[in-house]
This record gives structure tokens, C-alpha cells and sequence, in this order.
């Protein structure tokens, strides 16, 4: 099993590219299935532990892969299978993403319910009840969801989600490209990521009014091609990197970004006490370390995001002052917390909120990851931690950061991966 060992102080400086999206990369792979019409050329695909669990469970189905250089080709001409095994499916819970490409092109869809972080419920009924809209009849049984086409096919329906999801929308958007008819799509999740997949289904013959807005419109079509396409940056990866540079009062300018996409994270490091400074592509953040109390509120998108609260925490713990930060998307993100107060942190948990008491020196220890963003925000707080900080499982944040460690050392940190056994 692998660690990261970090010897804080050192002062996070350079410029470095933002890796492509993982949170996008994954509903675009999952829509090749849609089609057996050719082979996808998706350029800018993170080397990610999930990417390669994700391929995984296409190479079960049928499809063929080859990746190189952040290219991804997938063919899946002979995609016959409509099985997603729970051997696959218990490691990441994106894999929910195949239930709606598999029924729209085979009219069925058999997927074991899913897996992932472990933090607070995070129910796919929202997804199972976008399918039923679109005319499928769902059944629950022996853990695995069997969804059913009557006739083989999907028609338009209208769905409206009660609560914005990024997953559900992204799985109603690829069931309803093939559905017959028309299918509206009312509260719809507005990320960056949705409206990427919008792009990316279009190029390949879908009809999608309302991109980048929370109705969407989508017109059903008879068949779907391969197409080329370049995947968006990681905004999640990117606000880590400027977070980074903010808690070791250093200077970073992170490239091959959108800043549109990152303004309210980059809003909340203004008023951290942070200069932010941002061309087309590119985003420059200066720090002097002395940090001030910065509250956020975790919501949907346009929003601060929801997978920037566990890293905004770590920050907040040099700040002079207290900082409330909550979330209203996951009430339970919280499992970072304690890890933190271990480096010496005062955080206190209330509800879904937290109270984050600082400056406070953070002493070096080991810390174990619990979810893919916690780590994340164990790694931050070891850069500015005195001494030896070993953050262990660190197989979470292999699953969303690509080479973090390499990104981070090529800055000036003090960080190396080393291997060790837990028992």
C-alpha cells in the first residue's frame, strides 16, 4: 500500500497544467456505449485509478480500449453484454453511469448497485427515477438494479428532480438521447461536467437545447457516432493546486484552465486575503500566508463546490480567525476532520456545518485518508505542518489527482510516495 510522506514548510512557487476532468471524463466514456458506430478518440483523459476501473468494466461489457498519453480510444462495436458485475462496480459509484447508455442502445440494463467514498447517504433513486419517466421498468434484487425497455426502447418523458444531481442528470441525458420523442429535463444539474457532457453527446448526432442552463431539452434520436473529442480541465484539481500555494504563503499559475469555471472558489481566496490574477487560460494566485477567516457554503454549481469544502477546511486552519463552512450538499463530509485536529487543528462539527478555529501550528503525524477529497485536504495541511506528515491510503487520492505528488514536488514540496503495510 502506498503513503505520502510530506515534510511541511516548504513554500509552494511555479506554474503548472491542470489535468483533464475526472468528473467529466467518466459520463463521456460511459456514453460510448451508446453506439457501436466507430471508435472515440477522447483526448485530455486523466491516468486515474478510476479511469482504468472504468475502462474496466467497458473492456467486461465488450468494448475495447487503448490509452496513451491522455488519449483514450474506445470502440465498442462488440459490446453484447448488459452486465455490470458488483466485482467492478463496488469500487467506484460512478459506474451507475452505464445503467442509462445500456438501456437506451440495448432496451435492458442489469447493474450491480454501486460502491465509492464512504461518506453519508448518497441514494441512486433520483437515477432510477429518471429511467422509470423514460418508460423502464425497474426492479431491485440480489443487489443488482435490472432495468427494462418495454418493446426495447426508452421514450420522452418529463423529468423533474426535486434536489439538483450532477450523476442522476448526467445518466437521464444519456438514456434520453435515444429515447422516442422528446424528453425535458426540469432542475437539471448546471456543472461544468453536465455541460461537457452536452457537448460531447451532440458531436456525436444528439439534439440538446439548454446546455449550461438547468432545463434542458433533448430530442430523440435513431443512432449516435463515434466522434473526436477534447475533454475540460479538473476545476476540483486546480482549486487543490491554487489551495496549495494559499497555505504555505507561496505563488502559483495554474494553466490550461477556464476561470469562469473556478469564480466562486477563486471569489473566497480573494477574500482569504489571497491576490488572484487571470488571463484566458490561466489563473495566478499570490499569498502571503497571513490568511483571513473566509466562510463558504457548499451548494450546486454555480456555487462554491461541494468537493472544495474538505480543502477549504485545511486553509481555513491558518486563517486569523474563525471560519463556518458548510455544506448543503453532503451532510455527513465531515471525515477529514478529526484527522485534522490530529495535526493539531481545532475544528468543531456542527450539523453540517463546521467551526474551524485558527491559526493554529499543525504538527506533523500520521494521518489516514478516509474519501478521495479528505486526502486531499490531509496533503494541504502537511505542507504547512511542522515536521513528518505520512498521509496513508492514499489509494483514495489516486482515484481523482493525477500525480499529485509529482505536480506538488515540481513546486517545491517536500513530498514522496513511498510503500508501506498497514499490518
Amino acid at each position: 500500500m502506498d503513503k505520502l510522506v510530506i515534510r511541511g514548510g516548504r513554500r509552494i512557487s511555479g506554474s503548472v497544467t491542470a489535468s483533464g476532468s475526472k468528473n467529466s471524463s467518466l459520463p463521456i466514456i460511459a456514453s460510448t456505449l451508446l453506439t457501436g458506430n466507430g471508435t472515440f478518440t477522447l483526448h485530455r483523459i486523466p491516468d486515474l485509478k478510476d479511469i482504468k476501473t472504468f475502462t474496466q468494466l467497458l473492456h467486461h461489457l465488450g468494448a475495447e480500449t487503448t490509452f496513451a498519453d491522455n488519449t483514450l480510444k474506445v470502440t465498442t462495436d462488440k459490446v453484447t453484454s448488459i452486465l455490470a458485475p458488483y466485482e467492478l462496480v463496488k469500487k467506484m459509484r460512478a459506474s451507475i453511469y452505464v445503467l442509462g447508455p445500456l438501456l437506451a442502445r440495448f432496451g435492458h440494463a442489469r447493474v450491480s448497485l454501486p460502491g465509492g467514498c464512504a461518506f453519508g447517504p448518497r441514494p441512486i433513486d433520483l437515477h432510477l427515477m429518471a429511467m422509470e419517466k423514460l418508460g423502464a421498468q425497474i426492479t431491485i434484487e440480489t443487489g443488482f438494479i435490472d432495468a427494462v425497455a418495454p418493446n426495447g426502447k426508452l421514450h420522452g418523458a418529463h423529468i423533474d428532480f426535486p434536489i439538483s444531481s450532477v450523476g442522476a442528470t448526467g445518466n437521464a441525458l444519456m438514456a434520453a438521447v435515444l429515447a422516442e420523442g422528446t424528453t425535458t429535463i426540469s432542475n437539471a444539474a448546471a456543472e461544468p461536467e453536465i455541460v461537457t457532457l452536452c457537448k460531447f453527446l451532440i458531436a456525436m448526432g444528439a439534439s440538446i437545447k439548454g446546455t449550461g442552463t438547468t432545463e434542458l431539452e433533448i430530442e430523440g434520436c435513431q443512432s449516435l457516432n463515434a466522434t473526436e473529442f477534447h475533454n475540460v480541465f479538473d476545476r476540483i484539481e486546480a482549486g487543490t493546486l491554487l489551495a496549495a500555494a494559499a497555505i504555505t504563503g507561496g505563488e502559483i499559475t495554474v494553466n490550461g484552465v477556464e476561470p469562469e469555471q473556478l469564480k466562486s472558489v477563486l471569489k473566497k481566496f480573494v477574500h482569504a486575503g489571497c491576490s488572484v490574477e487571470t488571463t484566458k487560460n490561466s489563473v495566478t494566485l499570490k499569498s502571503s500566508g497571513k490568511l483571513l477567516p473566509t466562510n463558504i457554503t457548499a451548494k450546486p454549481y454555480p456555487a462554491f463546490p461541494t468537493d472544495m469544502q474538505a480543502q477549504w477546511i485545511a486553509l481555513m486552519t491558518q486563517a486569523e480567525g474563525t471560519s463556518h463552512i458548510t455544506d448543503k450538499i453532503y451532510h455527513e463530509r465531515f471525515n477529514h476532520i478529526p484527522e485534522l485536529n490530529r495535526l493539531g487543528a481545532n475544528i468543531e462539527i456542527r450539523k453540517n456545518q463546521a467551526l474551524v478555529h485558527g491559526p493554529k501550528t499543525l504538527s506533523g503525524t500520521k494521518v489516514m485518508s478516509t474519501d478521495l477529497r479528505a486526502s486531499a485536504s490531509l496533503v494541504l495541511a502537511g505542507l504547512v505542518a511542522d515536521g513528518t506528515t505520512e498521509v496513508l491510503r492514499v489509494y483514495h487520492l489516486d482515484r481523482g489527482y493525477e500525480k499529485i505528488e509529482v505536480k506538488l514536488k515540481s513546486l517545491g514540496a517536500d513530498i514522496n510516495r513511498e510503500t508501506y503495510k498497514e499490518f
